[in-house]
Protein backbone atom coordinates (compact mmCIF):
# COMPACT_ATOMS: atom_id res chain seq x y z
CA UNK A 1 0.00 0.00 0.00
CA UNK A 2 1.60 3.61 -1.06
CA UNK A 3 1.54 5.76 1.80
CA UNK A 4 0.60 9.81 0.72
CA UNK A 5 2.67 11.91 1.32
CA UNK A 6 1.98 15.55 1.69
CA UNK A 7 4.18 18.45 -0.01
CA UNK A 8 4.68 21.09 2.81
CA UNK A 9 3.31 25.11 1.48
CA UNK A 10 6.26 26.41 1.70
CA UNK A 11 5.50 30.02 0.27
CA UNK A 12 2.78 30.44 2.89
CA UNK A 13 5.19 29.78 5.50
CA UNK A 14 7.36 32.07 4.49
CA UNK A 15 5.05 34.47 4.17
CA UNK A 16 3.43 34.15 7.63
CA UNK A 17 7.00 34.31 9.35
CA UNK A 18 7.88 37.12 6.69
CA UNK A 19 4.75 39.03 8.40
CA UNK A 20 6.40 37.94 11.71
CA UNK A 21 3.34 35.75 12.92
CA UNK A 22 2.88 32.71 14.47
CA UNK A 23 0.48 29.88 13.38
CA UNK A 24 -1.77 31.11 15.62
CA UNK A 25 -1.16 34.91 15.47
CA UNK A 26 -2.43 34.38 11.27
CA UNK A 27 -5.51 32.33 12.72
CA UNK A 28 -6.84 34.83 14.47
CA UNK A 29 -5.75 37.62 11.74
CA UNK A 30 -7.61 35.96 9.40
CA UNK A 31 -10.90 35.52 12.34
CA UNK A 32 -10.53 39.93 12.29
CA UNK A 33 -10.15 40.09 8.38
CA UNK A 34 -13.41 37.98 8.21
CA UNK A 35 -14.92 39.64 10.60
CA UNK A 36 -13.95 42.88 8.80
CA UNK A 37 -15.37 42.03 5.79
CA UNK A 38 -18.28 40.85 7.05
CA UNK A 39 -17.59 37.12 6.64
CA UNK A 40 -16.77 35.60 9.70
CA UNK A 41 -14.97 32.26 9.42
CA UNK A 42 -13.57 29.58 11.99
CA UNK A 43 -9.71 29.93 11.23
CA UNK A 44 -8.01 28.22 14.09
CA UNK A 45 -4.00 27.10 14.25
CA UNK A 46 -4.95 23.73 13.53
CA UNK A 47 -6.25 24.62 10.06
CA UNK A 48 -3.28 27.45 9.34
CA UNK A 49 -1.10 24.23 9.97
CA UNK A 50 -3.14 21.90 7.45
CA UNK A 51 -2.10 24.31 4.96
CA UNK A 52 1.58 24.80 5.88
CA UNK A 53 1.65 20.60 5.95
CA UNK A 54 -0.05 20.58 2.37
CA UNK A 55 -2.90 18.48 3.60
CA UNK A 56 -4.95 21.11 3.05
CA UNK A 57 -4.13 22.34 -0.51
CA UNK A 58 -6.26 25.02 -1.06
CA UNK A 59 -8.78 27.46 1.73
CA UNK A 60 -12.27 27.31 0.72
CA UNK A 61 -13.26 31.09 -0.57
CA UNK A 62 -14.30 32.84 2.77
CA UNK A 63 -10.83 32.01 4.04
CA UNK A 64 -8.90 33.16 0.89
CA UNK A 65 -10.11 36.08 0.95
CA UNK A 66 -9.03 36.98 4.26
CA UNK A 67 -5.95 35.45 3.60
CA UNK A 68 -5.68 38.00 0.78
CA UNK A 69 -6.58 40.70 3.38
CA UNK A 70 -4.39 39.73 5.64
CA UNK A 71 -1.21 39.17 3.79
CA UNK A 72 -1.63 41.77 1.25
CA UNK A 73 -0.97 39.19 -1.75
CA UNK A 74 -3.48 37.19 -4.27
CA UNK A 75 -4.13 33.78 -2.91
CA UNK A 76 -2.73 32.29 -5.83
CA UNK A 77 0.47 33.46 -5.23
CA UNK A 78 0.92 31.75 -1.59
CA UNK A 79 1.48 27.99 -2.50
CA UNK A 80 -2.15 26.68 -3.03
CA UNK A 81 -3.36 24.19 -5.25
CA UNK A 82 -6.66 25.89 -6.50
CA UNK A 83 -9.55 24.03 -6.72
CA UNK A 84 -10.07 22.75 -10.39
CA UNK A 85 -13.67 20.92 -11.25
CA UNK A 86 -13.39 17.62 -12.35
CA UNK A 87 -16.17 16.28 -14.93
CA UNK A 88 -17.51 13.03 -14.50
CA UNK A 89 -19.44 10.68 -17.08
CA UNK A 90 -22.80 9.35 -15.34
CA UNK A 91 -22.42 5.39 -14.86
CA UNK A 92 -25.66 5.01 -16.83
CA UNK A 93 -23.48 6.24 -19.98
CA UNK A 94 -26.00 8.76 -20.94
CA UNK A 95 -23.08 11.33 -20.94
CA UNK A 96 -24.06 13.61 -18.36
CA UNK A 97 -21.46 15.66 -16.45
CA UNK A 98 -21.62 16.13 -12.74
CA UNK A 99 -18.81 18.32 -11.72
CA UNK A 100 -16.56 17.95 -8.22
CA UNK A 101 -14.39 20.14 -6.68
CA UNK A 102 -12.99 19.36 -2.87
CA UNK A 103 -13.93 22.73 -1.00
CA UNK A 104 -10.49 22.31 0.98
CA UNK A 105 -9.02 21.89 -2.83
CA UNK A 106 -7.83 18.53 -4.65
CA UNK A 107 -4.40 17.03 -5.48
CA UNK A 108 -2.65 16.84 -8.46
CA UNK A 109 -3.91 14.62 -11.16
CA UNK A 110 -2.83 10.85 -10.04
CA UNK A 111 -1.74 11.71 -6.73
CA UNK A 112 1.76 12.49 -5.23
CA UNK A 113 3.77 9.00 -5.15
CA UNK A 114 6.43 8.97 -2.00
CA UNK A 115 9.34 7.72 -4.41
CA UNK A 116 8.33 11.17 -6.77
CA UNK A 117 8.33 13.54 -3.76
CA UNK A 118 11.35 12.01 -2.26
CA UNK A 119 13.20 11.94 -5.85
CA UNK A 120 11.85 15.58 -5.90
CA UNK A 121 13.26 16.65 -2.30
CA UNK A 122 16.81 15.47 -2.22
CA UNK A 123 18.23 16.58 1.19
CA UNK A 124 21.06 19.24 0.38
CA UNK A 125 23.94 19.12 2.40
CA UNK A 126 23.59 22.74 3.46
CA UNK A 127 21.15 24.45 5.04
CA UNK A 128 20.49 27.55 3.80
CA UNK A 129 17.41 29.27 5.41
CA UNK A 130 17.77 32.55 6.77
CA UNK A 131 18.26 36.15 5.92
CA UNK A 132 19.49 37.56 3.23
CA UNK A 133 20.05 41.00 1.41
CA UNK A 134 18.87 40.31 -1.94
CA UNK A 135 20.32 42.66 -5.02
CA UNK A 136 19.94 42.80 -8.46
CA UNK A 137 20.47 45.42 -11.29
CA UNK A 138 17.64 46.67 -13.92
CA UNK A 139 18.28 49.25 -17.38
CA UNK A 140 15.14 51.60 -16.80
CA UNK A 141 14.63 51.90 -20.98
CA UNK A 142 12.48 55.15 -20.05
CA UNK A 143 14.75 57.01 -17.91
CA UNK A 144 18.29 55.91 -19.52
CA UNK A 145 19.55 54.88 -16.51
CA UNK A 146 20.59 51.79 -14.30
CA UNK A 147 18.85 50.66 -11.14
CA UNK A 148 19.35 48.28 -8.17
CA UNK A 149 16.41 46.70 -5.99
CA UNK A 150 17.36 46.00 -2.56
CA UNK A 151 15.25 43.69 -0.43
CA UNK A 152 15.94 42.01 2.86
CA UNK A 153 14.35 38.00 2.42
CA UNK A 154 13.23 35.51 4.40
CA UNK A 155 15.06 31.86 2.84
CA UNK A 156 13.14 29.04 3.86
CA UNK A 157 15.00 25.47 2.81
CA UNK A 158 12.37 22.26 2.90
CA UNK A 159 14.80 19.80 0.74
CA UNK A 160 16.10 21.24 -2.75
CA UNK A 161 13.44 23.71 -2.64
CA UNK A 162 14.13 27.41 -1.61
CA UNK A 163 11.16 29.97 -1.07
CA UNK A 164 12.19 33.42 -0.28
CA UNK A 165 9.91 35.97 0.53
CA UNK A 166 10.52 39.77 1.22
CA UNK A 167 10.06 41.23 4.55
CA UNK A 168 7.51 44.00 5.20
CA UNK A 169 9.41 47.54 5.25
CA UNK A 170 12.32 45.64 4.01
CA UNK A 171 12.45 47.27 0.04
CA UNK A 172 14.72 49.98 -1.20
CA UNK A 173 11.63 50.81 -3.61
CA UNK A 174 8.60 50.72 -0.67
CA UNK A 175 5.82 48.26 -1.48
CA UNK A 176 7.33 46.27 -3.43
CA UNK A 177 7.17 42.59 -2.30
CA UNK A 178 9.61 40.22 -3.98
CA UNK A 179 8.80 36.47 -4.38
CA UNK A 180 11.74 33.52 -4.77
CA UNK A 181 10.84 29.97 -5.63
CA UNK A 182 14.30 28.21 -6.10
CA UNK A 183 15.40 24.61 -6.70
CA UNK A 184 19.11 23.62 -5.61
CA UNK A 185 21.05 21.57 -7.08
CA UNK A 186 24.14 21.30 -5.85
CA UNK A 187 26.14 24.46 -6.07
CA UNK A 188 23.39 25.97 -8.30
CA UNK A 189 20.41 27.40 -7.99
CA UNK A 190 17.67 27.89 -10.52
CA UNK A 191 14.14 29.55 -9.76
CA UNK A 192 11.75 31.90 -10.82
CA UNK A 193 11.07 35.65 -9.28
CA UNK A 194 8.00 37.79 -8.84
CA UNK A 195 8.18 41.49 -7.58
CA UNK A 196 4.85 43.64 -7.11
CA UNK A 197 5.73 46.93 -7.95
CA UNK A 198 4.41 49.95 -5.20
CA UNK A 199 1.09 51.56 -7.11
CA UNK A 200 2.54 54.67 -6.01
CA UNK A 201 6.22 53.87 -7.67
CA UNK A 202 7.34 54.80 -11.27
CA UNK A 203 5.72 51.64 -12.34
CA UNK A 204 2.38 52.15 -11.30
CA UNK A 205 1.97 48.89 -9.35
CA UNK A 206 3.20 46.68 -12.50
CA UNK A 207 3.76 42.82 -12.00
CA UNK A 208 7.36 41.55 -13.39
CA UNK A 209 8.04 37.93 -13.24
CA UNK A 210 10.75 36.33 -15.02
CA UNK A 211 13.86 33.48 -14.11
CA UNK A 212 16.79 33.30 -12.11
CA UNK A 213 20.17 31.25 -12.21
CA UNK A 214 23.00 31.14 -9.39
CA UNK A 215 25.48 29.67 -8.36
CA UNK A 216 26.71 29.29 -4.29
CA UNK A 217 30.13 30.36 -3.29
CA UNK A 218 31.99 27.86 -1.20
CA UNK A 219 31.50 29.47 1.95
CA UNK A 220 27.78 28.97 1.47
CA UNK A 221 27.32 32.87 2.23
CA UNK A 222 26.89 34.56 -0.96
CA UNK A 223 24.84 33.38 -4.55
CA UNK A 224 25.39 35.25 -7.44
CA UNK A 225 24.08 34.85 -10.99
CA UNK A 226 22.06 36.47 -13.96
CA UNK A 227 17.52 37.04 -13.72
CA UNK A 228 16.48 37.10 -17.24
CA UNK A 229 12.50 38.70 -17.77
CA UNK A 230 10.11 40.44 -20.11
CA UNK A 231 10.11 44.70 -20.67
CA UNK A 232 7.45 46.72 -21.43
CA UNK A 233 8.45 46.52 -25.05
CA UNK A 234 8.27 43.16 -26.17
CA UNK A 235 11.88 42.21 -25.18
CA UNK A 236 13.74 40.40 -23.15
CA UNK A 237 16.10 41.73 -20.59
CA UNK A 238 18.78 40.53 -18.08
CA UNK A 239 21.07 41.69 -15.20
CA UNK A 240 23.16 40.21 -12.11
CA UNK A 241 21.57 39.46 -9.34
CA UNK A 242 23.06 38.41 -5.35
CA UNK A 243 22.08 37.16 -2.38
CA UNK A 244 24.29 37.93 0.87
CA UNK A 245 23.67 35.96 4.27
CA UNK A 246 22.96 38.45 6.86
CA UNK A 247 21.48 35.98 9.34
CA UNK A 248 21.16 32.53 10.00
CA UNK A 249 18.43 33.13 12.34
CA UNK A 250 14.67 33.36 11.23
CA UNK A 251 13.07 34.29 14.92
CA UNK A 252 10.80 36.72 15.33
CA UNK A 253 13.51 39.20 16.60
CA UNK A 254 15.82 38.87 13.66
CA UNK A 255 12.64 39.45 11.33
CA UNK A 256 11.93 42.17 13.43
CA UNK A 257 15.47 43.96 12.99
CA UNK A 258 15.80 43.08 9.04
CA UNK A 259 12.13 44.76 8.80
CA UNK A 260 13.74 48.11 7.47
CA UNK A 261 15.47 49.65 4.29
CA UNK A 262 18.85 47.79 3.53
CA UNK A 263 21.15 50.35 3.92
Amino acid sequence: MTTEVHAPNDVLRAVRIGLRLSQDDLAKALRRAGDELGEPNDASKRLVQRWEAGVSRAPRPVYARALERVTGRPVESLGFTLPVPVARVHADGKGGHDVDADPEGVAAAGGTSQTAVQAAAVAATENYSGIWLSRYEYYSSGRDETYEGKHYVVVLQHGSRLTGQSLPGASANPDSPLSLDLTLDRNVVTGTWTEQTAREGYYQGARYHGAIQMLIEPTGRRMAGKWIGFGKDFDVNSGPWELLLVETSTSKAALERFSRVPD
